[in-house]
């Protein structure tokens, strides 16, 4: 049998030999590459720049805010100060009013204790413990004052602390100093009945 092929024949294409397939591809040029990394480089650097400057803005609004809130700091010190020493001061008088009527009470019993030639230059009294510093024209005299303190019902722990001899244009006196507790004074028990009965 016989074929006879009525197709006409493709050309064939033409056999490119590597070697010349190799030399007609060019190279990525070497300056594009350079050129794109300075480009990415400036777009990176500017992006920092722009990210460093909007940091140094906000630092700069931190800086005011805190320089503002410095000087509210320093009003609120001055007057926290000023309160502190307010509420010391009402404490203070609170506690002289408080005190006011024991230490008039002080007063009056240490002075009608007080016997002939002696005389107090200072009495001080915290919690209940009196001091007492005075003058006298002789050892005996302190004695008297403190056998009258020992003896109130107001006094306890009645202390002398020291005596010293002094002379001056010819006249001798003692100063001294004792100690004592104020006993706050109970108030009368009122009468029981077997009393009443009793008086009765």
């Amino acid at each position: 049998m016989i074929r006879i092929n009525l197709l006409k024949e493709e050309p064939k294409a033409p056999i490119v030999k590597e070697e010349e397939a190799v030399r007609e591809r060019k190279p990525f040029p070497m300056t594009s590459l350079l050129g794109l990394f300075v480009i990415v480089a400036v777009a990176l650097g500017y992006l920092q720049f722009n990210a460093l400057k909007k940091e140094r803005n906000l630092l700069n609004v931190a800086e005011e805010e805190k320089n503002k809130l410095k000087d509210v700091l320093s009003k609120l010190d001055t007057v926290q100060g000023q309160q502190d020493l307010i509420l010391r001061k009402i404490d203070l008088i609170n506690q002289l009013k408080a005190q006011q009527g024991i230490a008039v009470s002080i007063l009056d019993e240490i002075s009608k204790q007080i016997p002939q030639w002696v005389w107090l230059t200072e009495v001080t009294f915290s919690r209940q413990q009196i001091q007492i510093r005075g003058r006298a024209t002789d050892n005996n005299m302190i004695s008297d004052y403190i056998y009258n303190l020992e003896t109130s019902p107001y006094f306890t722990n009645v202390d002398l602390k020291s005596t010293t001899r002094r002379q001056v244009r010819g006249d001798e006196y003692y100063d001294f100093s004792l100690s004592a507790m104020y006993v706050i004074p109970q108030p009368p028990q009122p009468p029981t009945k077997a009393g009443q009965k009793g008086a009765n």
